[in-house]
């Protein structure tokens, strides 16, 4: 079936079962400028969240991360920046993905993704630079808030799929490492 229309929410879906680009209101895409620009808003806002990241992270990683009991399975420090850079660039498509559908979904879609966001921003600062003050606890409160992170993000995922299969796929090797992550901080959190 094709031209599927939202009986009469003003969108339509395509043969391959994402939501079209044009405008819920205007009928007509975003211009070729327009779809830079919020890429290029996507991308800072990774950037802008990964940088404050590793402010926080930063001092830590030499200074008690460096001593701390870590799991066997943690991977060198040197694997995280390359991971996270390819993590947080493949959220920023996904988000882009999504806004540039104009569905009357992509603002709820992207309210979940600026939560999940702002949950991403918060574990680090959690698990580094309280830990000097709180000691396990922040591990404990760090391991609270990554959980709920991946629950943003699979809610998250569950918002996006719909509009933008793509969008949707992007986000599932975040939710891997984070997963992953969880169960680093998890360690930490026992064993410290």
């Amino acid at each position: 079936m094709t031209g599927l229309t939202g009986f009469g929410k003003g969108w339509s879906m395509r043969p391959d079962g994402e939501q079209s680009t044009t405008s819920v209101k205007s009928g007509r895409p975003y211009s070729a400028g327009a779809q830079a620009a919020a890429l290029a808003a996507f991308l800072v806002a990774s950037l802008l969240v990964a940088g404050l990241g590793g402010l926080a992270s930063a001092s830590n990683v030499n200074g008690w991360y460096a001593t701390a009991d870590k799991a066997p399975w943690s991977p060198p420090n040197t694997v995280f920046g390359p991971v996270w850079t390819i993590l947080y660039a493949a959220m920023a498509v996904a988000a882009w993905l999504v806004w540039r559908k104009r569905s009357e979904k992509t603002r709820p879609a992207l309210a979940v993704y600026g939560i999940q966001l702002v949950l991403n921003l918060a574990w680090t600062p959690v698990f580094f630079a309280l830990y000097p003050a709180l000691g396990t606890a922040a591990l404990w409160l760090g391991l609270a808030v990554i959980i709920a992170l991946i629950a943003a993000v699979a809610v998250t995922v569950l918002y996006f799929g719909p509009i933008s299969r793509t969008a949707g796929l992007l986000l599932l090797p975040y939710i891997s490492w984070l997963v992953f992550a969880a169960s680093l901080n998890w360690w930490a959190a026992a064993h410290n």
